[in-house]
């Protein structure tokens, strides 16, 4: 993947977020912070999920693989952020960077297929119940988990190999914290027409084919729980969906915020104030949305917590 070419650079220098020391020590509290929180809530969820037979279904299996998604990618992040807010090291391997925006897009891709997946589960669910077991059966299910996360690893393939094979003789100085595509594309003298024409096509028909299936989905789920008779028959049907409805507003408007603003609204400073939303904020957002209000995991969770704690006194 790595260009043989002498105008391009062993490494990057990464601009970051901070250069007052102050600053910078309050950023790494607070993102340290954020990532303990990311990791722990999420392995909960993942830890939970895996461990009771009870939420071995279709909603908490796409659940299950939404906290495997948060916890890499912001470990495809923070981990190097952290870094180097602490030591002030801004270096990044050229094979490194690449690797980075690889996986990058990999995750985000793949969370973009899941949350239509999901929002298709909750159509079925809620639109056609008598036929849910048929249509979302586990071997179903399991097919189009498994379809979810071969397309999101293939999808950035081709952006990450002609990326790493421009030349970079501009500038070796990311204006951002992580090497993400925009950043990249300003530093190098290639020609972007093709990457420009593979990342149109891609947001045509990956990015917008998801949204407008997932947007659907709701349309008809909406429309059928307003035709319920009932008040509680609605808000019973409502809620089942609410926090993937919450959760698909914010990953959505945060990515809108983030890539589709016109040119002239761009800057390095919004960049990585999106950036940093969509990294921090939607997998700490995650596991609140989806177990907040929802009885049958709260229920088997302090079931769990009650065991650890019994089999933490008799190991005493």
């Amino acid at each position: 993947m790595m260009p043989i070419n002498e105008s391009n650079p062993n490494e990057f220098t990464v601009q970051g977020i901070a250069d007052s020391p102050h600053l910078r020590i309050t950023l790494f509290t607070a993102i340290l912070s954020a990532y303990l929180i990311i990791i722990f809530s999420n392995l909960i969820i993942f830890a939970s999920i895996i461990l009771d037979s009870h939420l071995h279904t279709p909603m908490y299996i796409f659940l299950c693989n939404l906290s495997v998604i948060d916890i890499s990618y912001t470990s495809t992040i923070l981990p190097k952020l952290l870094s180097m807010l602490i030591t002030q090291c801004k270096t990044i391997s050229f094979l490194e960077c690449f690797i980075q925006l690889y996986f990058f897009m990999c995750f985000a891709c793949t969370e973009i297929l899941l949350l239509a997946a999901m929002a298709y589960d909750r159509y079925v669910a809620i639109c056609h119940p008598l036929h849910y077991s048929i249509l979302m059966s586990p071997k179903h299910c399991v097919r189009l988990v498994l379809a979810v996360w071969v397309m999101g690893f293939l999808d950035p393939v081709a952006h990450t190999v002609l990326i790493a094979n421009f030349s970079y003789c501009r500038s070796h100085q990311i204006d951002h914290f992580v090497c993400d595509l925009t950043p990249l594309l300003k530093l190098t003298c290639s020609d972007t027409f093709i990457i420009e024409i593979c990342t149109y096509i891609d947001g045509t028909f990956f990015t917008a084919s998801a949204f407008i299936l997932t947007l659907i989905s709701y349309v008809f789920i909406i429309s059928t729980i307003l035709n319920i008779q009932s008040a509680s028959g609605r808000h019973k049907a409502f809620s089942t969906c609410s926090s993937h409805i919450t959760c698909v507003i914010i990953f959505y408007g945060t990515i809108i915020s983030m890539y589709m603003r016109p040119k002239s609204m761009y800057s390095p400073g919004q960049d990585k104030f999106f950036a940093l939303l969509y990294i921090i904020l939607i997998p700490m957002l995650n596991p609140l949305l989806y177990t907040l209000k929802n009885k049958d995991f709260n229920n088997i969770l302090k079931r769990l917590i009650k065991h650890c704690f019994l089999l933490n006194y008799i190991l005493k």
